[in-house]
């Protein structure tokens, strides 16, 4: 069963997120159920190293915050869209940030957050100078964003990962 379906949780999630994404018929069914063979084939032929956790009690500390920020950052976002900004003051700009992380799970797990969060959109990584590329749509202190992303962040994700 595990050569024919290397990981049947991701097997079965993509097959219901098929179904729902579509409408459902037998057609859809069998379609994306192949979809579904074919990525978990692929998944079992990468193989990737399982994510080992230093601290995983500090995840649901890390989620709360990242749920919090979103909530927040949307209500922002479409405040500033709605009412035209700040007088047209708002400057979206591009920040770099330099980081400490390392570890790629949590350098993952890091661009989740900032992709996820509206207003920001991680654009690259150096892993060789460790330093990220980060646009903001509303760039208005970027001492508050560094501090954003390094010490609510990047801080817990240190504690968890690394």
């Amino acid at each position: 069963m595990s050569r024919l379906l290397p990981y049947p949780v991701l097997t079965f999630g993509l097959v219901l997120i098929w179904l729902i994404l579509t409408r459902f018929s037998l057609g859809h069914l069998l379609l994306g159920t192949c979809v579904a063979i074919l990525a978990s084939w692929a998944m079992g032929a990468l193989q990737p190293d399982r994510p080992s956790l230093r601290r995983a009690t500090a995840i649901p500390g890390l989620v709360g915050i990242v749920a919090w920020d979103i909530l927040r950052s949307n209500a922002a976002v479409a405040w500033l869209i709605l009412s035209g900004g700040r007088g047209g003051a708002r400057r979206s700009g591009f920040l770099r940030i330099p980081l400490r992380l390392r570890h790629p799970a949590a350098l993952a797990v890091l661009a989740i957050i900032v992709t996820a969060t509206p207003g920001t959109a991680w654009l690259e990584y150096d892993p060789e100078t460790g330093v990220l590329l980060l646009h903001v749509f509303d760039l208005v202190d970027e001492g508050d964003w560094l501090d954003l992303i390094q010490n609510r962040y990047e801080a817990r994700l240190l504690e968890i990962f690394e």
